[in-house]
């Protein structure tokens, strides 16, 4: 099994140290859900919203919203991998945001269970590193 990287913490081997993994979570999801999100990648993600003019000017491809939702989504299992240092909480970041995402921009889920099922994954994450790491 590979070994997570160094953190500047025990890796939730008790409960501050779970809560501090968990309140470290949350920073990075909040950062990467709306100031490293932007415009472009809101609005471009959504598949129903008319796709922004590329860079360049040019017309948006119109698979341009999976791109984006990509990108989004590569943004917060970065940031899940760098602050709990495992790379298969990433990739599950990276699946489990695309799919809750896409809820709620088919219209399945409101913001605020968006936001729910987003902190709901983090808490997941340190309960497993809690209990099996």
């Amino acid at each position: 099994m590979l070994e997570p990287l160094t953190l500047p913490f025990a890796p939730a081997d008790d409960f501050l140290s779970s809560f501090i993994l968990f309140f470290a979570l949350s920073i990075g999801h909040a950062f990467a859900d709306f100031p490293l999100q932007g415009d472009f990648l809101s609005r471009g993600k959504n598949r129903h919203m008319e796709p922004p003019r590329l860079a360049d000017g040019k017309e948006s491809p119109s698979n341009l919203w999976m791109w984006l939702m990509s990108a989004h989504c590569l943004i917060h299992a970065g940031f899940v991998w760098l602050i709990s240092g495992f790379f298969i909480f990433a990739l599950a970041e990276f699946v489990l945001h695309w799919l809750i995402d896409v809820l709620k921009c088919e219209g399945r889920t409101s913001f605020a269970t968006d936001q729910w099922l987003h902190l709901i994954s983090k808490a997941a994450y340190v309960v497993i590193i809690w209990l099996w790491m």
